[in-house]
């Protein structure tokens, strides 16, 4: 999708990295599984907890890096008016995307019981859906309040 809308709508270098940084994040949990990357088993031991907290990065930068894309297609496309009301929106969507992924991951679960455990990876937590989200929201807002002004210098520079 990038490669196609390359030439029609090409992205800012700051949003283009940070779905490289997101691309890398994802095929690492995936090759892995999110429970089980050697580096956060590593970080696990060291710090004395019991589960690998993979799945939490994952989910924050599911949050930051979407808030990023979302934030460039509303202010190229002028779509929502007003500082507040755009942020508002991209936290909002980054939201709903976090919890569309859960109820996905939750089908998923259902339609396959024996695999169940380890593609939902709670690891034993019982609010692990709820914190997915929490790590999702926390992800696009520290998105919007260290990025903008990167970003928004980027937008000047590509609308020139």
């Amino acid at each position: 999708m990038l490669a196609f809308t390359y030439h029609s709508f090409r992205l800012t270098p700051l949003v283009y990295f940070l779905i490289l940084i997101h691309a890398i994040i994802l095929m690492v949990g995936g090759h892995y599984t999110y429970a089980e990357v050697p580096l956060f088993d590593n970080i696990k031991e060291l710090f004395g907890s019991s589960r690998n907290d993979y799945d939490k990065l994952g989910h924050f930068v599911q949050g930051f890096v979407p808030a990023l894309i979302t934030r460039e297609i509303i202010l190229r496309k002028n779509i929502i008016n007003g500082a507040f009301w755009q942020s508002f929106f991209v936290v909002s969507f980054c939201l709903a995307f976090s919890a569309f992924y859960e109820l996905v991951e939750w089908g998923v679960a259902l339609l396959s019981e024996e695999a169940a455990e380890s593609f939902l990876g709670t690891q034993g937590y019982v609010w692990d859906t709820q914190a997915d989200m929490g790590w999702a929201l926390f992800g696009a807002v520290a998105g919007l309040i260290t990025l903008s002004r990167l970003h928004d210098r980027q937008l000047k520079k590509l609308s020139a």
